[in-house]
C-alpha cells in the first residue's frame, strides 16, 4: 500500500486500546530495521523525521528510503511525519515534499500564536489530505533542535483542549503530562511519574480525540550498562517506565514517540562491536548488528509498551 495519513491508524488505535509507535528515523539502517520489525509483527508504524534529521539525512534521501521501506513492507500500513515543526514554512515543504502527516509545534510560543499558525498549518495540510499534530503544555529536555528547561516546561492545561481543537482543526494533540525528551529525563532519586489525572481530563474533553506522547523512550538500561561498559559515559539516564506508557496507551494516547531508545540501542551495538573487533572497519560489520539491535528493540516496544502487533 503506498503511505498513508494518521486518520484510520489513530481511529482504530482509539478503539483498540492500543497505541501506534512513531520512530525517529535518520538514515538506512534505522528505517530498515523499524519497518524490519513492524513487517514481521504486522504492526502500523510511523516514520518521524525532524528538522535535524532533515539537515543532516536530506530531504530527499529520507524521503526516498521511506519510500523503500514501502515497497518492502507493503502488507503495513506507513506514514511519514514531521516531527516538531517550528514554523508553517517548514511544515509546508513537508507537505508539498510528500509527508503525509506533519506537527507544528506552536508550545513555545503564546496560546493565541499557537492557535493561529495551527490553523494555518491545518488549512493547507488539509487540502492535500495530510494530517496535523500540534502540542499544549510543553515538555523538558534536550533532542535535536528542541531544547527546554525544566523550569520553562509546564503541563497541558486541559481547560484549553477543547478550544484550542475547535479554532485549528487539528487531528491529534501532544500534551505534556510528565514525559521529557532526552535521554536524562529524571534527576537521580527522583521517582518517574506521569499525570495520569491530566491525560484523563484530556480525553473527557476529547472524547474519541487521539493524544500523542512525546519524550516517551524509557532509556532501556540493558543499553545504558553496554554502553558504559564499552567506553561510554552516561550516569545516570533515566527514563519513562514502560507500565506507565503502556496503561497510557490503553487510554487515549494514540501515538508515542521514541527516538532516544533508538539512539542508546544502535550506539550500544557499535560499541560493543569496536570494542570486540578493533582491527575491523568496514562499516558494514558494525551497522549490520546495529541495525539487527534496533529491529530488537522495537519489536520489544511494539510487544510490550503499544501493542499494536497484528493490527496492521
Amino acid at each position: 500500500m503506498p503511505l498513508v495519513n494518521t486518520t484510520e491508524m489513530f481511529k482504530k488505535a482509539y478503539a483498540g486500546g492500543y497505541a501506534i509507535g512513531a520512530f525517529n528515523v535518520n538514515n538506512m539502517e534505522i528505517v530498515q530495521g523499524i519497518t524490519e520489525a513492524c513487517g514481521e509483527l504486522k504492526a502500523p508504524v510511523i516514520l518521524q523525521v525532524s528538522a535535524g534529521a532533515r539537515k543532516y539525512a536530506n530531504h530527499t534521501y529520507l524521503t526516498k528510503l521511506v519510500e523503500a521501506a514501502v515497497i518492502e513492507n507493503p502488507e503495513i500500513p506507513i506514514a511519514l511525519h514531521l516531527d516538531h515543526g517550528s514554523s508553517y514554512e517548514l511544515c509546508k515543504d513537508c507537505v508539498d515534499g510528500g509527508f503525509t502527516s506533519v506537527m507544528f509545534d506552536g508550545s513555545s510560543k503564546p496560546y493565541e500564536e499557537n492557535v493561529e499558525e495551527a490553523r494555518k498549518v491545518v488549512q493547507y495540510a488539509h487540502k492535500y489530505n495530510v494530517t496535523v499534530e500540534a502540542e499544549l503544555g510543553q515538555l523538558a529536555g534536550i533532542e535535536d533542535e528542541v531544547s527546554v528547561d525544566a523550569e520553562k516546561a509546564h503541563f497541558t492545561d486541559p481547560a484549553q483542549v477543547q478550544d484550542f481543537v475547535t479554532r485549528t482543526g487539528v487531528d491529534s494533540l501532544a500534551i505534556a503530562i510528565g514525559t521529557s525528551h532526552g535521554a536524562y529525563k529524571f534527576k537521580p532519586g527522583q521517582k518517574p511519574q506521569l499525570r495520569f489525572d491530566i491525560l484523563k481530563e484530556v480525553s473527557e474533553r476529547l472524547p474519541g480525540f487521539p493524544i500523542v506522547l512525546h519524550g516517551a523512550s524509557s532509556v532501556i538500561p540493558e543499553f545504558v550498562q553496554q554502553i558504559n561498559q564499552f567506553g561510554g559515559a552516561m550516569p545516570d539516564a533515566i527514563g519513562i517506565p514502560e507500565e506507565m506508557l503502556r496503561e497510557a496507551a490503553k487510554m487515549a494516547v494514540c501515538k508515542i514517540n521514541v527516538d532516544s531508545d533508538l539512539r542508546l540501542a544502535m550506539t550500544a551495538s557499535i560499541r560493543k562491536y569496536f570494542a570486540e573487533n578493533p582491527s575491523h572497519f568496514d562499516p558494514r560489520q558494525y551497522l549490520a548488528p546495529a541495525r539487527t539491535a534496533i529491529k530488537d528493540m522495537v519489536a520489544h516496544k511494539i510487544n510490550t509498551v503499544l501493542g499494536c502487533a497484528g493490527k496492521a
